[in-house]
């Protein structure tokens, strides 16, 4: 086999990875979806995934194509599909189609089989089968499309990094400490008054954060809810506007918004949703709920420098809480790669080798007070 050969085939088996990654998230998708329209349109996704590798197998010719499973970054984002839910990854996977939707413009057999243009129409056939069922909401097109970013779809990234933010500081607070040669002791309490602070922080954070954004909203829709009171002409025709604007003729568009309009139990509830992009029931999110969870996400990563203190002491009880922190910046680094699509070996080495510069800074700075105050 030429080299030339070779970069083929090895380009063959990427593309095919590709597809078979696609087909079984998909799959996992359609399975987790309890809105029957939803799931069609996954399984239509999956489908499409599904020719596209048939494409590639046959590139392989007479050796045959590789047996391929989906890799492990599919396999876990599937498993939190099917045990939190779509919301849980559909960011994630947004993200990749549109980063990856070039991917084949360079590939002459592949543009001309028309899956450049498949990878591209993946969104209009979202919409199509929104407009054929009628299951698919707009919020659920815009998560699929990457245009809005939910509070619950973000929770995969909340989540690594979350936690990526307490080990990381509170590695670089433990090791500043014991940089200025304080006791074992002294850097134990002062990594757990580390762990305490910056957890009740972010929680304190995340409270206000999604407590304003709630106020906002309730604002928003007091002042829809008085337009409508004073004004519902001028808000029908905002609506027959925004229904226009979505491909529906006039006629077609003001029947909607009458019909829509003409209950007023409902009438408030659209004017949210197409006018403000305001789901009012959720509203963002439970406030106390973002704030115990960044709670204890920071809490989680903190308390991983700390274990070893709590066991060991001296110069062992360090070098075990940097390799702690060493295990778990890799494993943050590779969770990272679930949403930038970079290779988990890479993305793990980057994460540790940042960690423990960040550590590395913060000890000698540790270092040269202690001496200074000594």
């Amino acid at each position: 086999m030429t080299n030339q050969e070779r970069g083929s085939q090895a380009s063959y088996r990427r593309f095919l990875q590709g597809e078979v990654d696609g087909g079984a998230l998909y799959r996992a998708l359609a399975e987790s979806e309890k809105d029957a329209g939803v799931a069609e349109v996954f399984r239509r996704l999956a489908a499409v995934e599904d020719a596209h590798a048939e494409f590639w197998r046959a590139k392989f010719g007479h050796g045959g194509a590789p047996e391929l499973r989906p890799s492990a970054r599919a396999r876990l984002l599937a498993w939190l599909a099917r045990r939190f839910g779509p919301g849980m990854v559909l960011p994630t996977i947004a993200a990749g189609e549109t980063r990856d939707s070039g991917v084949y413009d360079s590939q002459g057999a592949a543009r001309e089989a028309g899956m450049a243009a498949d990878e591209r129409s993946h969104a209009r056939i979202v919409r199509a089968a929104a407009a054929s069922g009628g299951g698919l909401a707009g919020p659920s097109i815009a998560a699929l499309e990457g245009r809005h970013k939910g509070g619950g779809g973000n929770s995969l990234r909340a989540a690594v990094l979350g936690a990526n933010d307490g080990l990381v500081s509170n590695l670089c607070l433990v090791m500043g400490v014991a940089g200025a040669a304080a006791s074992s002791r002294t850097v134990l309490l002062t990594g757990l008054a580390g762990l305490v602070a910056g957890a009740c922080s972010m929680a304190m954070g995340e409270w206000l954060s999604v407590t304003s954004s709630r106020e906002l909203f309730q604002r928003q829709i007091a002042t829809e809810r008085a337009e409508l009171e004073a004004s519902p002409e001028e808000e029908k025709e905002e609506l027959v506007l925004i229904y226009q604007s979505k491909g529906l003729d006039q006629p077609q568009a003001r029947a909607l918004a009458e019909r829509l309009l003409s209950d007023k139990s409902t009438a408030l509830d659209t004017l949210a949703r197409e006018e403000l992009g305001i789901d009012p029931e959720g509203l963002g999110g439970s406030a106390w709920g973002a704030a115990a969870t960044s709670f204890l996400l920071f809490a989680l990563g903190a308390a991983v420098p700390l274990a070893p203190l709590v066991f060991l002491s001296g110069r062992e009880a360090m070098v075990a809480s940097l390799g702690a922190a060493g295990l778990a910046l890799a494993a943050v680094g590779a969770g990272t790669s679930l949403f930038t699509g970079r290779g988990a070996l890479f993305s793990a080495t980057r994460q540790l080798l940042i960690g423990l510069a960040a550590a590395a800074v913060t000890y000698g700075l540790g270092a040269l007070v202690g001496a200074s105050l000594g």
